[in-house]
């Protein structure tokens, strides 16, 4: 006996859906997208243009209409004070890279115990990472300086580094991807092979959990590249400034010296370079992991 397929009617009048209708419900997500993306790019188009103006042009011209100065604004910036500028994108590169680095590895470990270990008070250590995951840095930023002032650390690079080495956020995502990426039957394998807990973890349980990592890594590089405050209340010697604090110092100076504010805005184009470099690379990584896994399975 054939069954009856009746077409799909709305529950308020009976009447099939109109397909423009359909259209117009899709519309709104991709409008709003639209718009999301618009509003987040503006800024950074803006920062483009304006970095390639003289400072003549720059208050002189429309807003969104190239100028001729890039090259000339770069000069600039390579001699102001010998090149203070790449300093501070050195130690911008140094504090964003060593402190992600060791932050992702912090973070594999506590995220693999938290996810793969039973033991008492192991949900009561993941709920004050939670907390901390939810405290703005700006109340945790006044006691990390009195902890570095009583280890007589201030004013050093690593008083800058060592408290982003613990992220909550990152070993909340770590737990977070142990859990689905490891299985637990893998894990007890190997512990019926002979092998020991830190083999298991670094022969079998990093591998899996390696793009979970990487997106640690990626999270914990661009919120260290982009940390202001905790530099600002650390630092006193501006050639330890990472290039977030070092271009607010020139920012400052442009009030009384308007001629440094192409600096300013140059510098800061060039200093977004690096991290759209950075999440094109690591973009790539994942189409690559995905498709590998893909090909295994």
């Amino acid at each position: 006996m054939s069954s009856l397929v009746l077409p799909r009617t709305d529950a308020a009048d009976g009447t099939a859906p109109s397909p423009k209708r359909g259209r117009r419900i899709a519309l709104v997500p991709t409008v709003s997208l639209l718009l999301g993306a618009v509003y987040c790019l503006l800024p950074v188009m803006w920062v483009v243009i304006a970095s390639t103006k003289s400072g003549r042009e720059l208050f002189s011209t429309f807003t969104f209409w190239p100028g001729t100065g890039f090259a000339e604004n770069l000069t600039d910036l390579n001699s102001y004070r010998d090149g203070v500028y790449w300093q501070w994108m050195a130690n911008s590169a140094l504090y964003a890279g060593l402190g992600a680095l060791l932050s992702t590895c912090v973070s594999a470990v506590s995220g693999y115990a938290l996810a793969t270990y039973r033991f008492r008070g192991r949900e009561t250590v993941f709920n004050v990472l939670l907390a901390g995951v939810l405290m703005p840095p700006v109340i945790l930023a006044i006691p990390q300086y009195l902890l570095m002032a009583e280890a007589d650390l201030t004013d050093s690079y690593l008083s800058v580094l060592l408290p982003q080495i613990l992220s909550p956020y990152g070993v909340y995502l770590a737990r977070i991807y142990a859990a689905a990426a490891v299985p637990s039957d893998v894990v007890e394998a190997g512990r019926m092979d002979g092998a020991g807990e830190w083999r298991i973890f670094t022969r079998v349980a990093l591998p899996m959990m390696l793009p979970g990592l990487v997106t640690v890594f990626l999270f914990q590089f661009v919120a260290v590249w982009n940390n202001f405050l905790l530099p600002f209340v650390m630092l006193s010697d501006d050639e330890k400034f990472p290039i977030t604090l070092g271009l607010y110092t020139l920012l400052e100076q442009g009030s009384s010296q308007p001629a440094l504010y192409t600096l300013v805005i140059t510098g800061a184009f060039l200093a977004v370079v690096p991290l759209v470099a950075l999440f094109l690379v690591v973009q790539r990584f994942w189409s690559l992991d995905l498709l590998s896994g893909a090909v295994k399975s």
